[in-house]
């Protein structure tokens, strides 16, 4: 089964109706709310480390388990 991927404006759109900010998700889950906020405007390319961590937690990126296609 393929995980669904989302655009970063849906994430955005999730976080408002949820009534979470970016940065509280952010800092629950260890990561700088500065690269988060980078991450979802496309400012990083999220190859690896923390900026493809965070990439795959929101669900713009599939994670290490997806099948490659």
């Amino acid at each position: 089964m393929e995980e669904e991927l989302l655009a970063p404006e849906e994430v955005l759109r999730r976080f408002r109706v949820n009534g979470t900010s970016v940065s509280r998700w952010a800092v629950e889950r260890g990561y700088s709310p500065a690269l988060v906020y980078a991450v979802l405007k496309r400012g990083r390319k999220c190859l690896r480390g923390q900026s493809h961590a965070i990439a795959v937690a929101l669900k713009l990126k599939p994670g290490p388990d997806a099948p490659v296609p």
